[in-house]
């Protein structure tokens, strides 16, 4: 995607109404799956601000004060607390119970159209037995697909998830993706019409709060000196992460060059051996401070930390759709490193937002690392950070998603073309960010 920073993408313009308001007529039930705040968030804002009805089914993770006394917004709370550290039969017991609620839910819901962001703990179950359900109370679906076959990213695939993947590909009425690769691939693997696919960004991320707080607070926080260069690995730790090409890249530069510094944040996900294996390997690292390792979840208070602390974010990936982690970092003016899988390549401007390098290639990355640490834009990161959290706010913008699920929801809903470009407030920024002194 060579777009100007300066110049906003096709789309990434002022709604003007096309006709009387109509937005009053589009209720809508947008089920989360409790999890993915920063994508639930700021969807469900943006519906906000259009002033459709909406029923948000979320967990404790995404109830806040944005969502409560707001006309014609109904947060339910189905989830609850989702808490991994409690005992197995405390994690069933909740679950099922969500469940319950959620099937209780459907059947005595108003609203005729159920968007679905993500599916519940039994993938199988929800994509079949659920989704059957919805369909006999005559409900429509929309389904935003973040990964068409994450099993097959994660090595995992099986008949049954293919199978299941299908039922569910086949019951939806309409499909959010983020990428053309993932529209080509809908079609291609699971006979899905064009015409039932619309490509929409992966907004930027606006649940992180920013603060005031500068590059130079933040490393001190994180025990880093100033004239460190500081690459940052951020997120789940999990195979298709490629965590390990990073780590072997990283030794080989700070051999070189006693100035680097890589921070590891981030909690390993279903992945112990794995983990345990790269843990190993950079435990001299760690304990003699070239690695700085967090090795568990970083909540949204402590996010910006790390993302002003760093110079370079790196996506060391070896199977990927699309990443929410790169447009965190570029919400923070973070260039990125990114290996040329899935549709990161299409994500970066060489040179003016970050570098790509070879997917499972240390040698090819130490390259890439070595090469962004003399480019002009390091040497110009002050100004670049700003010019990329404008670029990304135009490319990203959660007013350009929200234009689009509108038009489709009117479509399912049968609603006349005037509605589906309304919008009842007078727009705003592009893109709205927590600022928190």
């Amino acid at each position: 995607m060579k777009t100007d920073l300066h110049n906003p993408p096709n789309g990434a313009r002022t709604l003007s109404p096309a006709g009387p308001d109509q937005s009053h007529l589009i209720a809508v039930s947008l089920l989360t799956g409790g999890g993915d705040k920063p994508y639930a968030f700021g969807l469900a804002t943006e519906l906000i601000r259009r002033r459709i009805t909406l029923d948000l089914i979320g967990s404790d993770d995404l109830d806040c004060p944005d969502f409560r006394d707001k006309p014609r917004v109904h947060f339910l709370n189905l989830r609850g607390d989702q808490r991994t550290e409690v005992s197995f039969a405390k994690k069933i017991l909740r679950v099922f119970v969500y469940y319950i609620k959620l099937i209780r839910y459907a059947l005595t819901a108003k609203s005729n159209l159920f968007h679905l962001l993500w599916n519940n703990k039994f993938q199988s179950f929800d994509r079949t037995v659920l989704m059957l359900y919805y369909k006999l109370l005559g409900k429509k679906i929309a389904l935003t697909v973040h990964n068409v076959n994450a099993a097959r990213r994660d090595s995992k695939d099986s008949l049954l998830n293919r199978l299941s993947l299908r039922v569910q590909y086949h019951l939806t009425d309409h499909f959010f993706v983020h990428t053309e690769k993932m529209k080509v691939e809908l079609v291609e693997e699971f006979g899905v019409r064009e015409a039932r696919i619309t490509v929409i960004p992966f907004g930027i991320n606006n649940a992180v709060p920013i603060t005031s707080i500068s590059s130079g607070e933040a490393r001190r926080r994180l025990g880093i000196s100033d004239g460190q260069k500081v690459i940052l690995f951020f997120g789940n730790i999990a195979p298709y992460k490629g965590l390990a090409y990073l780590v072997e890249a990283f030794q080989t530069l700070r051999d070189q060059d006693k100035g680097y510094a890589l921070v590891i944040a981030g909690r390993p996900k279903d992945a112990q051996a794995y983990w345990a294996a790269i843990h190993a390997s950079i435990r001299e690292d760690v304990e003699m401070g070239r690695i700085l390792l967090k090795a568990e979840y970083i909540p949204d208070a402590e996010t910006e930390v790390y993302f002003k602390a760093a110079d370079i974010l790196v996506l060391p990936y070896k199977h990927i759709y699309q990443s929410g982690v790169l447009l965190l970092g570029y919400s923070f003016g973070l260039p990125v490193l990114a290996a040329d899988v899935g549709s990161l390549r299409d994500e970066i401007i060489e040179g003016r937002t970050g570098f790509v390098f070879k997917p499972e290639d240390p040698t090819d990355l130490a390259r890439c690392i070595s090469k962004y640490f003399a480019s002009d834009l390091f040497r110009n990161l002050t100004e670049r950070r700003q010019e990329i959290k404008e670029y990304a706010a135009k490319q990203y913008s959660w007013e350009i998603v929200g234009r689009k699920t509108m038009e489709v929801y009117a479509q399912l809903l049968g609603l006349p073309r005037e509605a589906e470009l309304s919008t009842a407030d007078s727009p705003k920024s592009v893109v709205q960010v927590n600022t928190r002194q």
